[in-house]
């Protein structure tokens, strides 16, 4: 009997929603890399420039204390969504699990017709065939094409694809960027061409954090035993007995079972697993299973077994499940207070950087007649334009209300040129004649407040390109300046 005359309407797999997600993901990660604003990447970690590109804003190496802000928000989400939806992050968004569509699902089964049907994971194809040989192997060189591709990518997130192309004209000066490509794509090819879901089961250590994240109301793919039946027996430790593999002898046990023991849900699972034992640690929620008995179902005019949904409601049968529960509102709190202070600390970027550090002499004195002087103190100063385009640059002593006279910057005497991503070494030089502080007994440090700007176009001072050093001036004591009082 068809699904209209029953009145089930199959809804659109969610195998076919994954692949409208695996195709954005795809496409973003490829193309992100290539789109700049003002010069500047979405995000580059760049060791070769020491430089951070985050929401199209470049920062310097100085400011990495962002990193962990970025960190913690990657983390927090993930396990946000773990809290939610379970494994969806393994199933909907890992790069090993849409590699593995690719190569088994596009390449091995639609293209090369190596794996009978999409439906059918468990069932490996039969190496024995010589055909299959040839096609195993065309299916492993398609794939080493697009693991360098994938590698190449992930390297664009550290050197910036206008920079690595440049660099691949000169193999022999880049190695070690050649020899991380190649190694992310051998690491590739191995993981998914033979190691495949086991990554998943054994290596990835996600699979073992999920469980204590896990409460009743996360959202998982879950058989419904009430109406299915009763197909394994825990045993404790883990440890489940099968009762039954037969229809008839299902019901022979409950009657009112609507299982037919087809095992779609089984041979579709990309990890090998039978959802009716219960909740699995090797579950990846990519809801295969979930289409599998919808499809069978929804020509019996009945809802699928398998559904979307949690323990508190297919289970225990207590209510509807809770979305938006108090440990769901913590980790969206914390993303966002996170995410606020990480935004607040990306606005607060100096576009220049500078660092003063004073010379070992203290100062130096020129006497002149008549009570004159003149009061020298040198300072190396570091500078660096984190622009993107060479500035003009010069300093100016702020005046202070604390001293009796006045402090000019005397070298450099005019704006001087700061090419970007190198750090300019300028020997600068403060000089009085005025007596600042009358101490006959020693020197006097006078704390000074140094205003480091760039030139704008009309050759004034830059208000966003600057920035405030705080340093001191050693002012000498009375006998050091010579003077002589009446």
């Amino acid at each position: 009997m068809s699904e209209e005359k029953k009145g089930i309407e199959i809804p659109t797999p969610w195998r076919i929603k994954r692949y409208y997600v695996y195709i954005l993901a795809t496409v973003v990660s490829l193309v992100l890399p290539w789109i700049k604003v003002n010069g500047n990447h979405f995000f580059l970690l760049s060791f070769d420039k020491m430089k951070l590109h985050l929401a199209f804003v470049q920062f310097d190496m100085q400011e990495l204390y962002l990193m962990p802000f970025l960190l913690m928000i990657l983390f927090l989400g993930i396990f946000g969504m773990t809290v939610l939806g379970g494994r969806v992050f393994c199933g909907w968004v890992c790069p090993q699990t849409v590699f593995r569509v690719i190569y088994r699902d596009l390449i091995e089964t639609k293209l090369l017709k190596l794996r009978k049907r999409i439906g059918n994971k468990q069932q490996e194809p039969d190496m024995s065939k010589p055909e299959n040989k040839v096609k195993k192997l065309i299916a492993i060189l398609i794939w080493t094409v697009l693991a360098l591709i994938a590698g190449a990518d992930f390297m664009w997130y550290f050197i910036p694809p206008e920079d690595f192309f440049k660099y691949l004209q000169n193999p022999s000066e880049h190695m070690v960027m050649i020899g991380f490509v190649l190694g992310v794509a051998g690491f590739l090819i191995y993981d998914i061409v033979f190691l495949k879901e086991n990554f998943c089961i054994y290596v990835c250590p996600y699979s073992r954090v999920q469980s204590v994240l896990y409460d009743d109301h996360t959202v998982m793919a879950i058989y419904d035993e009430h109406r299915g039946g009763k197909i394994y027996e825990d045993e404790g430790n883990g440890q489940h007995v099968k009762l039954v593999n037969k229809q008839k002898d299902l019901q022979a046990i409950d009657p009112n079972a609507e299982c037919t023991t087809c095992e779609k849900c089984v041979t579709v699972c990309p990890t090998h697993i039978d959802i009716r034992q219960g909740l699995q640690l090797e579950c990846i929620n990519c809801l295969e299973c979930v289409d599998a008995c919808t499809t069978v179902m929804g020509k019996l005019g009945k809802p699928s077994l398998v559904t979307w949904s949690s323990e508190y409601e297919i289970v225990e049968r207590k209510g509807k499940t809770k979305y938006f529960r108090s440990k769901v509102i913590a980790y969206m709190v914390l993303l966002v207070l996170i995410s606020a202070i990480l935004g607040f600390m990306g606005s607060t970027k100096e576009h220049m950087l500078l660092n003063i550090n004073k010379e070992t002499r203290l100062y130096s004195v020129k006497h002149l007649s008549d009570n004159k002087f003149v009061v020298d103190n040198s300072y190396i100063f570091l500078l660096q334009n984190t622009e993107n385009e060479p500035m003009e640059f010069f300093f100016e002593v702020l005046p202070s209300k604390d001293i009796n006279g006045e402090i000019k910057i005397v070298k450099p005497s005019k704006p001087f040129r700061v090419v970007p991503g190198v750090k300019k070494k300028k020997i600068v030089t403060l000089r009085t004649t005025d007596l600042l502080v009358d101490n006959p007994r020693k020197d006097t440090i006078i704390p000074i407040t140094i205003y480091a700007y760039a030139l704008d176009k009309d050759g004034k001072p830059s208000k966003k390109i600057s920035v405030l050093r705080h340093s001191t001036f050693v002012f000498p004591k009375e006998s050091v300046l010579g003077i002589k009082k009446q």
